[in-house]
Parts: structure tokens; C-alpha cells; sequence
């Protein structure tokens, strides 16, 4: 993954070697729609010239600017227009500022499209009149938030104009298609699905329901998938939990959803629990040391979540039965943003897996917006096990999380569209399948168990 996000550049004297670490050529590329960066302009080996940047970068298309100052700061810009020597205002509505708090990209869009980046030949990457990096052909930096970006100077560049280096990125695109898909599925089988699933019984007798812990970073999809599931069922999009965009988690309670065979039919075999998202923050989000009385069924439906509820553990139920008990866990991942998962993300979500591993409950990962993260997907969702991409991003969640790639299911929620499809409703019935063969396992597990200690007892 490291190599297809920057490609080698080759020169007969010498390499060039990007500033700009992984994670946050990562977090530019999740900007851009999935894309590879190619280092075209280096200021302290080109030199710091309008010339020298335009001999390197005219006419390239699709670029990355990026400024460096001796205080650490990482800042620049994007333009989807190839720069030129014109001296004219090139209009781009997909222009933006940005700079890196760490390895997080903080991002300015632009204000005044028409005029989102000027064409100027003494100067190096010029947007509007806003920031200029190498401007007029020395190593300082023009800044000027206002009418085309506006951001605050002190984030961008700590008010410090003086750049220790500039680098220039061509912005490639790395979509195709494999030969064979890296994973077989009948894209005719939707009735055959949702018959396995309604017919479905658990091995043990004394579970009615297969009960699923959806757990996953916040606006990665957990209450978008019960909506989309429920929405197959149903015959038409529902939303009937509460889904959408918000930097805190917007589901507060810890619920327990059943789905429906149709408006008014049966209840499924199936339990979806949804709780709060997990957060990068200390003390924000799910608590994971909550975990663990959560897969051991103490949590009530519709719990108010609040930082804590370990302290209110002995309130709930304390001898609760098999079929209270979570039979599997899954991952809800944004495949958008695989590789760019904070560190202290990462850690929570080993967390709740070593939580789920030391009492022996299966985890399945489900990578969602697949059709966001690849083009090739999204103008086709039967490409999803043909995409390459994705398959680079399935087989990185499985690194990440720990998983096998076979327990790392790619599938699109409902969000905007207003009608079912019956591609997309065949990837979500497919990794319901998936949880119940998961859960089959937990209690085959279970009932060996009970098994040996039988036999234990009969010695």
C-alpha cells in the first residue's frame, strides 16, 4: 500500500524523498477520491524559483502543493487545474486549503471559485490571493485569509513566512479492475438470501435470536446498517435509527433492534445492538472497559449511554441467560478511511477485540461506503470484488484489526437513494449471512463446552 500511494521518482543524479509521512499522504488522498501522490517539485533540490517550480509542475494536471517552515508546520493546497505561466485567475470549485495538526488534515475550502488560483510565472503555487508558496521566487510564504480562502494564520503556518522547503505532488489516479474477482458472489441470489435468513434457527435451543454488536468509529455506518437491513426487508428505504453526519456519535442509548419480515410480519431471527460510536478522544465516545457487560448481556435496551456504565453495572442484570449474550461482534469500518485510522482508534478497537476474544465471541469487519472509497465501484457496485483498491483496503482492515481477510466483508449502506437496489441489497444480505455463521459458531463453542464439562463431572 506504502508504494501505490507514492510512486517512485527516478532521476540519473539523485531520488527525492517526500517530507510528507505515510499517514498524511493518506489523509490528503482521502481528499481526493482515493489517489496516489507522484512528488514532482522539491524547492531545496529544484531550487526556490518560480521558474524552477514551473519547469517542474506546468501543465500536469491535478496537484498537491505543500509549504514547510522551521517551526513545523505542514501546510498548502489543492487544484485540480494543471498550473501554467498565464498570469490569469483559474476558477476551480474543488480547490482547498489545508495544514496538518499533527497527522490530522485540517481543511479551508475555497471561497471564491473563479478565482481559486492564479497563474503567476515569478512565483511558485499561488492560490487566489490567499496563500502563495515560494512567492516571487524566495522562500517565504503570502499569506492573506479573506475573500478567496479564509483561514486562521496562526493554525495554518504559526504566522511563521519562512519556508525551510516546498514540495509539488501530482495527484494520480490508481483505479482498475482485476482480471478475476478476488472473491465469488451471485449477484441473482436476493430471494435465495433472504429465505436462509428467515428460516434461520440458532443451534441452541434456548436462543431465540442471534443478538450482533455493531461497533465501529463514529459516521462509519453502525445505525445505517440496521436502517439499510431493516430497508431490504421492508421493501423500501426506512430509517427507523437515528443515522447521519456529526463529529460526536449521534446514537446515545444502547439499543437492541429486531427486523421485520415485511410491515407486519414476523420478527428475524436476528437481534442488530447498536450503541455509540468509538472516538479518537479519552473519556469521548463508547467506553470500551463497558465492553465486556455489554457481550455479557447485563446492558438493558435503551440505556441512556454516558461516559461510564460500569458504575451502574450492578443495577442491570447479573445472571443474565445465553440469549442475552452477544453471539458476535461486528466492525463497522468507513472504508474511506482504512488508512488513515487514528492511532488511538486503532488501539480502542484492539481493545474491544481482545475484550471479545477473551470470552470467546467471533468478530466480523464490515467495510461500508465502498462506493465512495473506489470509483470503479461506485460506477458499478458489481465491482466491488474486482477493485483492486478495495481489495487493498480489505486486506488492510485485516492487518489493522487483526482479522483474517476472510472475516472482512465489503457492503454499501442506504444513505441518499430513495429506492432499494438489488446490488446493493445482496452485499448487505450477504454479511448477514456471514453473522450467522459467526454466531453458529459461538454456540458450537458453547455447547462443546457443556459437553466437556459433562464428561468431567460423569469421571
Amino acid at each position: 500500500m506504502t508504494q501505490g500511494i507514492l510512486a517512485n521518482f527516478h532521476r540519473p543524479a539523485f531520488a527525492m524523498n517526500p517530507r510528507l509521512t505515510i499517514r498524511q499522504q493518506r489523509a490528503l488522498c482521502s481528499q481526493l477520491g482515493h489517489v496516489k501522490l507522484k512528488l514532482l517539485y522539491k524547492a531545496s533540490i529544484h531550487g526556490f524559483t518560480g521558474a524552477a517550480f514551473h519547469k517542474q509542475c506546468d501543465f500536469q494536471g491535478p496537484t498537491v502543493s505543500v509549504g514547510y517552515n522551521a517551526t513545523g508546520y505542514i501546510f498548502g493546497g489543492y487544484t485540480s487545474k494543471p498550473f501554467n505561466q498565464s498570469g490569469q485567475y483559474v476558477p476551480d470549485d474543488r480547490a482547498f486549503l489545508f495544514t496538518f495538526k499533527g497527522e490530522a488534515l485540517l481543511k479551508y475550502q475555497v471561497i471564491n471559485s473563479n478565482q481559486a488560483v492564479r497563474m503567476i510565472a515569478n512565483s511558485g503555487p499561488y492560490f487566489g490571493e490567499s496563500l502563495a508558496l515560494v512567492n516571487g521566487s524566495q522562500a517565504v510564504v503570502y499569506s492573506n485569509p479573506g475573500n478567496h480562502y479564509n483561514f486562521p494564520p496562526a493554525e495554518m503556518h504559526g504566522n511563521n513566512l519562512q519556508l525551510t522547503d516546498c514540495e509539488v505532488y501530482q495527484v494520480e489516479g490508481e483505479f482498475s479492475e482485476l482480471e478475476k474477482p478476488w472473491r465469488s458472489i451471485v449477484w441473482e441470489s436476493e430471494n435465495e438470501l433472504m429465505n436462509s435468513i428467515k428460516t434461520y434457527k440458532p443451534i441452541n435451543s434456548s436462543v431465540p435470536q442471534a443478538r450482533i454488536l455493531l461497533v465501529g468509529p463514529v459516521g462509519a455506518g453502525k445505525s445505517s446498517f440496521f436502517n439499510s437491513i431493516n430497508s431490504v426487508f421492508r421493501g423500501h428505504v426506512t430509517s427507523q435509527a437515528i443515522a447521519g453526519c456529526a463529529g460526536t456519535s449521534l446514537t446515545t442509548q444502547f439499543r437492541t433492534y429486531t427486523v421485520k419480515a415485511g410491515r407486519e410480519g414476523k420478527p428475524l431471527p436476528i437481534i442488530l445492538c447498536d450503541t455509540m460510536g468509538l472516538e479518537e478522544s479519552t473519556g469521548a465516545g463508547l467506553d470500551v472497559d463497558d465492553i465486556g457487560n455489554i457481550l455479557k448481556g447485563h446492558i438493558p435496551d435503551c440505556y441512556q449511554v454516558q461516559l461510564s456504565l460500569t458504575f451502574l453495572y450492578k443495577m442491570f442484570s447479573c445472571s443474565p441467560g445465553l440469549k442475552d449474550r452477544i453471539h458476535c461482534v461486528v466492525f463497522i469500518i468507513d472504508a474511506c478511511k482504512v488508512s488513515i485510522m487514528p492511532t488511538k482508534l486503532e488501539e480502542k478497537l484492539a481493545a474491544v477485540r481482545r475484550r471479545a476474544n477473551f470470552i470467546g465471541v467471533p468478530q466480523l469487519v464490515l467495510l461500508t461506503k465502498v462506493d465512495e472509497a473506489c470509483p470503479v465501484v461506485a460506477e458499478d457496485l458489481t465491482n466491488v470484488y474486482k477493485s483492486r483498491y478495495i481489495r487493498e483496503m480489505a486486506q488492510e482492515a485485516s492487518t489493522r484489526l487483526g482479522v483474517p481477510l476472510s472475516c472482512v466483508v465489503p457492503v454499501k449502506n442506504y444513505c441518499e437513494e430513495l429506492e432499494l437496489d438489488q446490488k446493493c441489497d445482496i452485499l448487505l444480505l450477504s454479511a448477514i449471512i456471514q453473522m450467522l455463521r459467526f454466531a453458529d459458531n459461538y454456540f458450537d463453542d458453547i455447547n462443546d463446552r457443556s459437553s466437556s464439562k459433562k464428561d468431567i463431572d460423569v469421571v
